[in-house]
């Protein structure tokens, strides 16, 4: 945050919007879209802090970069998508712009403008919001009844990079695939990759097409579907001349299901799941490729990330020589590379670090409720989107085992149910409360280790918000059951508080189709 010195105010008074969004990335913008159809006497505004809209598509630069996420449904359940299933950060742009221009989402946008603090006020029931302009400095206010958080939930600016010793003795290029710049020239060069995810499994395809090699190292291997970047049900309704709404909900549904039952499986069946993925693999590169030791992971399948890879790309690198991989933990940097812990010496002219993010919760924005700083892990997360103590907000955080975006459409459904609640019964504040049955309840770190696992989750944990040992008090991280649950929510339940009371009876809702 920039010091009092050091800002500029130019406004006689804030501006009031009802809404304010934060953020124009995929959930802002599908956020903006749903506010607009189910409440459109809403005001609104956006306030994004790049120069542009995207949020991660916009921000990412490295080689290949492309969604790990089919686009049926990580496309807005809203508009059609009508490419290939795993797209390009330029495709994915291209069709949120489609968005903003064909429903006149860009005159509510803000651009460069940097959130520095958000105050609510009981006394008043607004929320004030403080943005410092990033082309002049001046710090601007606006008010509003509702947050809508759509920032996402890592620091875009500040990648995780790990403490590794002697750094600064290497000679050649080292940079974060999250801070790529597109100008770097890799052909002909040595790449070393540190790490073995999806923005490993993007970038090594890429470099291997023009790089003298390519080497990842990764401390443990990460599990790989591959397949075709194509949706036969897609290609064959388009044959017979089906429009494209009804193939992108069909073809949705088709995806979500396969999906159930895939995520049902890697509980329930482990080493059958992991015995087809090998098969799929081989189906690409040969029944003789060999998967040990580089490509047995040590977890289950889906207890972190599923990488996708479009026609086992990364593997027919290796099988064509291209890449090599070591499975090793790195000891120091060297004047040409890096040592592991086994001793071996691994060249680079660029050494690429795809090691993950930090976690930024609210965009590490300061927040405060009635002048008392809000520290979101005190807070208890209602379904992942609310927090006690913080009144007329919700967070957008999306699923890890299926689409982002499939839950941006269903908290649009929600968000709007529960604004146009609050018109109908003429309350100005909502908040979330434990029930009577909840006082004794446990309260538990966000999520449980053995059902999602990653580095970024576990090392940052402290800073989420804490879940309780009930369903609605956790984000459950599973699109199939909230589907239902979430739609479903009676508005004047006891774990709502409007102006301070609870209601009773039952919240005339408009339930939506969100498959």
């Amino acid at each position: 945050m920039v010091g009092a010195t050091e800002l500029k105010t130019k406004q006689d008074k804030p501006t009031h919007v009802d809404v304010l969004i934060v953020g124009a990335g995929v959930s802002g913008v599908g956020s903006a879209y749903h506010l607009q159809e189910q409440c459109p006497d809403k005001s609104y505004v956006i306030l994004e802090m790049q120069k542009t809209f995207g949020g991660t598509w916009e921000t990412h630069k490295y080689p290949g970069i492309r969604s790990d996420s089919d686009l049926y449904t990580f496309g807005y359940r809203f508009k059609p998508w009508v490419g290939v299933p795993i797209a390009s950060a330029g495709a994915i742009l291209d069709y949120m712009g489609e968005v903003i221009e064909e429903n006149g989402i860009d005159k509510h946008i803000r651009y460069g403008h940097r959130i520095i603090g958000c105050s609510w006020s009981s006394k008043d029931n607004l929320w004030t919001v403080e943005a410092r302009r990033e082309d002049d400095g001046v710090v601007v206010k606006y008010t509003c009844s509702f947050l809508w958080m759509c920032q996402g939930y890592y620091d875009h600016e500040n990648p995780y990079i790990p403490d590794w010793p002697n750094r600064d003795k290497f000679k050649g290029l080292f940079i974060h695939a999250q801070l790529w710049d597109p100008k770097i020239d890799y052909t002909g060069k040595k790449v070393l990759v540190i790490g073995s995810g999806a923005t490993a499994a993007t970038v090594i395809p890429e470099f291997a097409k023009s790089a003298a090699h390519v080497t990842m190292l990764q401390r443990s291997p990460t599990y790989f579907f591959c397949s075709e970047n194509r949706n036969e049900l897609a290609d064959r309704l388009r044959q017979i001349g089906i429009d494209e709404p009804t193939i992108h909900r069909v073809v949705r549904a088709q995806i979500l299901y396969d999906q159930d039952v895939m995520t049902k499986r890697c509980l329930e069946e482990p080493d059958a799941v992991f015995e087809e993925l090998k098969a799929l693999v081989r189906s690409y590169v040969g029944e003789d490729f060999q998967f040990e030791p580089h490509f047995i992971p040590k977890y289950r399948p889906w207890q972190q990330r599923l990488a996708f890879c479009p026609e086992a790309d990364v593997f027919k690198a290796a099988v064509e020589g291209k890449l090599s991989v070591v499975t090793d933990t790195l000891e120091t940097f060297t004047e040409k590379g890096v040592r592991t812990a086994s001793g071996e010496e691994i060249e680079a002219d660029i050494i690429v670090a795809c090691t993950g993010f930090h976690l930024s919760v609210m965009g590490n924005i300061p927040f405060t409720v009635d002048d008392k700083p809000v520290d979101w892990h005190d807070t208890v997360n209602y379904r992942g989107m609310m927090f006690t103590g913080v009144p007329n907000l919700v967070w957008v955080f999306g699923y890890f085992r299926a689409s982002w975006t499939l839950r941006v459409d269903m908290l649009g459904d929600f968000v709007c149910n529960l604004l146009n609640h609050m018109d109908d019964i003429g309350a100005k504040r909502v908040e979330v409360t434990f029930r009577d049955e909840d006082r004794d309840m446990q309260i538990l770190p966000w999520i449980e280790q053995e059902n999602f696992n990653p580095n970024y989750i576990m090392r940052d944990i402290h800073k989420l918000p804490q879940r309780g040992d009930k369903p609605e008090w956790r984000h459950n991280q599973d699109y199939w059951a909230e589907k239902e649950q979430i739609p479903a929510t009676d508005l004047d339940g006891a774990e709502f508080l409007y102006d301070g009371k609870r209601r009773t009876g039952a919240a005339k809702t408009r339930k939506v189709n969100i498959a």
